[in-house]
């Protein structure tokens, strides 16, 4: 079955650092550019990053400074590694796939950036 798992969310200190991973499952995903998404409190879904198989990196603006997204095909893992983080941050991350027609979601994990 295909299917996205995220780990590693939690709560966080402002100004610290979380490292969120996404597990891919299924053969779809060999191939398959990845990525994050994060919603927000009264938000909307908005990108964090993507990464495709060959390594080409997409980072949405206000964050590029601060994040980093990389995978490891053999795995089928893609991560989010996120330094100096702020309240802002405060989201539910989601691990995405897409590759021709097919997007996958994953369930999606809470960070919470608080003192």
């Amino acid at each position: 079955q295909e299917q996205l798992e995220e780990s590693g969310g939690g709560l966080v200190e402002p100004g610290g650092s979380l490292r969120l991973s996404c597990a891919a499952s299924g053969s779809f995903f060999s191939g398959a550019t990845m990525g994050w998404f994060r919603q927000g409190p009264g938000k909307q879904r908005d990108l964090v990053a993507t990464i495709t198989p060959g390594g080409t990196i997409e980072y949405e603006g206000s964050v590029k400074e601060r994040v980093i997204i990389f995978r490891d095909n053999a795995k089928n893992t893609v991560h989010l590694q996120m330094d100096k983080m702020t309240p802002e941050d405060t989201a539910v991350y989601y691990c995405w796939a897409w590759k021709l027609t097919r997007v996958y979601w994953g369930q999606g994990i809470l960070v919470t950036v608080s003192s």
